[in-house]
C-alpha cells in the first residue's frame, strides 16, 4: 500500500476482457487502494476475476442497474457521470479518487499517495496532465509519449514548431484531450465531470497540479486502433461534431477529419496520423528539443500476468 494518502480509481469501461485486466493490473501495481470499475458491456471473464480481488469493486451496469437510475443514458459521457456519482457517494474507502478511462494509465515519478498527502487541506481537486502515446513504427507497444504545455499560448507556439500546419487545428498536436483528468477528495459533495469537478458553481475547488504524476493516454496506439475507433469517436466520442475547436478560426476535429476524408479519403487520414502520432525519428527529435518527449514502458501485459495470471 502507498505511504500517505490512500487513493483509488473510478472508470466506466467498455473494452475486451484482456484490456480491462491490464488497466486494473497497472493501477494495482502502482499501489491503488480501490478500483471502482463499472462495466458498460458484458465482460464475464474480467468481471469474475476482478470481483475476486479484495481491492476491486466491480459493477455490471446492466438493465437492472439502469432501471434503478431512471434508465440508461444514451451518451456514454452521461453514463460516466452517473457511475462517478455512485462511486463518490459510497462510504469513503479512499482519501482521493481519480476518474479516468480504460485507455489512460497513471504514471508517477514517485509515490502517488505521498504526493497527494502533501496537498493542503483546502485542495479538493488535483489535476493530472496527459501525455499521448506515439505509435511504434515497428508495430510494438508504444513507449514514446508526447506532452503539451499547460499554458495555451506556449502550447500553441510549441505545436507550430513541432507539427507545422496541423498545429492550427490539433490542440498541442494531440488527437485527444489536453486538459487531463482529476483526483478529487470524496465526501465533499463534488459533482464530477470528464475533465472538471464542481462544488455548486465553484469549478475545481482548491485546484493544484500534480506535476510529477502524468496520465499516459493510449488514445491511438496504432493506426489500426485509430481506424477501429474512428467512426464511433466521430459520431459519439472525442471527435463528435458539437465539440468546440481549440481556437477561433480553427476547425474542430470532426470537421477536420471529415474534410480530409472528403478530399483525400483514408489515405489522407493515414498521412495525418503518420505526421503527428507515430514515433518517427524526426518527430521524436522535435519533441525532445522542446522538452516534450517522454519514454514510458508501461509493461501492461507483464502487470496483467502478475496480478491476474493465466
Amino acid at each position: 500500500m502507498s505511504a500517505g494518502a490512500t487513493w483509488g480509481v473510478i472508470a466506466t469501461i467498455k473494452a475486451p476482457d484482456a484490456a480491462i485486466l491490464r488497466f486494473a493490473a497497472h493501477h494495482l501495481a502502482l499501489g491503488t487502494h480501490r478500483l471502482y470499475l463499472y462495466l458498460d458491456a458484458d465482460a464475464p471473464e474480467a468481471e469474475a476475476r476482478l470481483a475476486a480481488h479484495p481491492k476491486v469493486r466491480v459493477v455490471r451496469t446492466d438493465d437492472a442497474w439502469w432501471a434503478k437510475r431512471k434508465g440508461r443514458p444514451e451518451k456514454h459521457q452521461s453514463r460516466q457521470f452517473v457511475n462517478a456519482r455512485h462511486a463518490l457517494n459510497r462510504r469513503a474507502e479512499c482519501d482521493w479518487l481519480a476518474h479516468i478511462d480504460v485507455d489512460e494509465f497513471l504514471w508517477p515519478e514517485g509515490d502517488i499517495g505521498a504526493r497527494l498527502s502533501a496537498l493542503p487541506a483546502d485542495c479538493l481537486t488535483a489535476r493530472v496532465r496527459p501525455i499521448e502515446a506515439l505509435a511504434d513504427p515497428a508495430g510494438g507497444p508504444p513507449v514514446h509519449f508526447k506532452a503539451a504545455p499547460a499554458d495555451r499560448a506556449a502550447r500553441q507556439a510549441a505545436a507550430e514548431r513541432i507539427y507545422g500546419p496541423w498545429a492550427a487545428h490539433l490542440p498541442g498536436g494531440f488527437l485527444s484531450h489536453v486538459q487531463g483528468k482529476l483526483f478529487v477528495r470524496p465526501g465533499h459533495g463534488l459533482k464530477l465531470k470528464i475533465h472538471n469537478a464542481f462544488a455548486g458553481e465553484t469549478e475545481n475547488p482548491g485546484l493544484r497540479e500534480l506535476s510529477d504524476v502524468r496520465l499516459c493516454h493510449l488514445h491511438a496506439p496504432s493506426w489500426e486502433a485509430f481506424r477501429a475507433h474512428y467512426r464511433y469517436r466521430l459520431a459519439q466520442g472525442s471527435y463528435r461534431v458539437e465539440l468546440r475547436p481549440q481556437a477561433r478560426g480553427a476547425l474542430n476535429l470532426h470537421t477536420l477529419f471529415r474534410r480530409i476524408e472528403a478530399e483525400e479519403g483514408e489515405a489522407g487520414l493515414r498521412a495525418l496520423f503518420e505526421a503527428v502520432a507515430v514515433a518517427h525519428p524526426p518527430l521524436l527529435a522535435r519533441l525532445e528539443a522542446e522538452g516534450l518527449l517522454h519514454r514510458c514502458d508501461l509493461g501492461l501485459e507483464a502487470a496483467r500476468r502478475r496480478h491476474f495470471p493465466d
